[in-house]
């Protein structure tokens, strides 16, 4: 029941019909993934819905010569559309998602997803509006990695991070940042290093401390 109430609160729910909603009540399952397992490979079908009960997700892409590149992140409280993207006809996005940590997730099935799509054009609609903003979300990342330079994009995911998670340091390795940011590890150790001697950033075991979050901001327009 607990779990049922978190999904009453997505605006998905209020376009269910009652009928609708029991059959999702009846047929949710609860999924838990550790830090770095894989939720969905290229190569699989989809896995449906997926709420994040708690935790996070990384949805990327992987080039044919091994390029990571993360397309956007899922955290606590939000809901993952592309992972249940091949109900939908009209698209076929192919990601990898992964657990960033240790997570929980509330899973609605594609099969029981795709026959409510069936009957209710508002729930379909709702999923291709949700489809386009995360599109618009990968097209900024392409952008970024197209026309931006890594001291750039660096700063932009600084602030970002900090912005989101309120603090001033951000637990994460360089080999973790390279791959948010579609970029080779060693290029961002190097750019980082230049960011700690200019006195931007202070560098630790799996961390990184804003100390001069202008000079960032500034960087990053």
């Amino acid at each position: 029941m607990r779990d049922v109430n978190r999904l009453k609160k997505l605006p998905l729910w209020n376009l269910l019909s009652d009928e609708e909603k029991i059959l999702v009540e009846s047929n949710l399952y609860n999924v838990s993934f550790k830090k770095g397992e894989l939720i969905l490979k290229k190569s699989e079908s989809c896995f449906g819905i997926i709420f994040v009960k708690k935790g996070s997700l990384r949805v990327h892409i992987i080039s044919e010569d091994g390029r990571d590149v993360t397309l956007y992140r899922i955290r606590e409280g939000e809901m993952c559309t592309l992972s249940s993207s091949c109900v939908l006809d009209a698209i076929t996005f192919e990601v990898h998602i992964e657990a960033e940590e240790n997570t929980e997730i509330i899973n609605v099935p594609s099969n029981i997803f795709k026959k409510i799509m069936e009957d209710n054009i508002y729930v379909k609609a709702f999923m291709y509006e949700g489809i386009a903003a995360r599109f618009s979300d990968v097209m900024w990342i392409m952008q970024q990695i197209l026309f931006m330079g890594i001291d750039k994009r660096i700063a932009i995911f600084l602030i970002e991070e900090s912005e989101s998670t309120g603090k001033e340091k951000i637990k994460i390795t360089h080999e973790q940042l390279a791959k948010y940011i579609g970029s080779a590890r060693e290029v961002v150790s190097r750019m980082l290093k230049y960011f700690e001697q200019e006195e931007i950033v202070s560098l630790g075991r799996g961390s990184v401390e804003i100390l001069d979050k202008d000079e960032l901001i500034k960087i990053a327009k």
